[in-house]
């Protein structure tokens, strides 16, 4: 198989630069979530889980693993961690006794305030060279990314 030149050329490997922004992204917001005690990964679950649970909902971590795209042993092991941190609980569904049942803590809802407000806060930093979180060019970007992600897998 020959190499092409988009493939040698970092610059216009368009895996390759998602990728570093990626990791670029995940770094500025483990730095700053860090004042919060929370990690980017950390944050991944707790967000979602706050608009999850604001009118009470009590999601499952399946529910969570499903909205979020992420494994379900990794979400298993990122809410153990925010248990830890007394910003979650855990509890068996009376539903499915197989099935785990997720809520915040009152430190939990005041701490994903505060996170979601500075993550905010700080994509919009990150997207300002396109015009900032709410600029047309950073809903084309969104777009473009949502298709991606949303196309199926491809098994070789």
């Amino acid at each position: 198989m020959q190499v092409t030149d988009t493939e040698s050329d970092v610059n216009a490997n368009v895996g390759f630069l998602v990728w570093r922004l990626s990791t670029r992204w995940r770094a500025v917001l483990d730095r700053a979530l860090a004042a919060h005690g929370l990690t980017q990964a950390q944050y991944s679950v707790l967000a979602p889980l706050y608009g999850l649970t604001r009118d009470g909902a009590r999601p499952s971590q399946r529910k969570l693993a499903d909205l979020t795209g992420l494994d379900a042993v990794y979400i298993s092991k990122l809410v153990r961690a925010l248990e830890k941190q007394g910003l979650v609980v855990r509890a068996a569904s009376t539903a499915d006794p197989r099935a785990v049942e997720l809520s915040l803590t009152p430190s939990g809802i005041e701490t994903a305030r505060r996170a979601i407000a500075l993550v905010r806060d700080t994509r919009d930093r990150l997207t300002a060279p396109l015009g900032g979180n709410d600029s047309e060019r950073t809903a084309e970007l969104a777009a473009v990314l949502r298709v991606l992600l949303d196309a199926p897998d491809i098994a070789e």
